[in-house]
């Protein structure tokens, strides 16, 4: 039985994080692997600092998503992966990686999931979170500079270079494949409700038993 491919987008600081806890919570970790886009960013660890610092983290090709797709499909396979681990700090790949063991669930998750067919095409429920622009900016800065160690023109200066841009010509097309739409971000209780239906809707086709009350 191959498990249930959940695909999570949103722009940068969307509440998707919000949204994956929820489903955790609802599911519980041990029927969920994870797979998310940013830990496949390409290393850059062969460039000077300032090369790599001035690439545009916002566009697909950034991303090795062809590995990606390749641990999707073991994981679905039954098989399970190494999945590799990104420094921000640095741009590059750390050594150590994380084993992935499959499980009922695999949710992928990241900015332009669904901007990606090869991943579009294994999924069982596609999910974008949306939320006003404002907030997501705030939420980036907060992120950045507590996280990464970011200076706020650092993190306007790219947000208006790559990830405004990236976001308008890559991101908010690939809403339109969404199969659920959660409007206001991860805090939406509603539509929250839906997508946990959906999901364990999905997991009784799979699995031949019936959905709980």
């Amino acid at each position: 039985m191959h498990p249930v491919v959940i695909g999570i987008a949103g722009g940068s600081g969307s509440g998707k994080s919000t949204v994956l806890r929820r489903i955790i919570e609802a599911f519980g970790p041990e029927q969920i692997a994870m797979l998310d886009h940013d830990a496949y960013y390409r290393d850059l660890a062969h460039l000077p600092h300032d090369v790599r610092a001035g690439y545009n983290f916002d566009h697909p090709d950034i991303l090795e998503t062809s590995l990606m797709v390749e641990h999707l499909d073991a994981l679905r396979s039954g098989k399970a992966i190494d999945k590799p681990t990104y420094d921000f700090v640095t741009h590059s790949r750390r050594a150590e990686t994380i084993r992935i063991e499959p499980r009922a669930v695999v949710i992928v998750e990241g900015i332009l999931v669904l901007a990606e067919p090869e991943l579009i095409e294994r999924m069982d429920v596609k999910i974008f979170v949306d939320t006003d622009d404002d907030i997501r900016l705030v939420r980036r800065i907060r992120r950045d500079m507590e996280e990464r160690g970011r200076s706020i023109h650092a993190i306007l200066d790219q947000y208006e270079k790559t990830v405004r841009p990236m976001h308008i010509e890559f991101v908010e097309p690939s809403k339109r494949r969404a199969d659920v739409i959660i409007p206001r971000g991860g805090h939406n209780q509603a539509a929250i409700e839906m997508v946990l239906a959906r999901i364990e809707l999905a997991l009784w086709k799979a699995s031949g038993e019936a959905p709980s009350a």
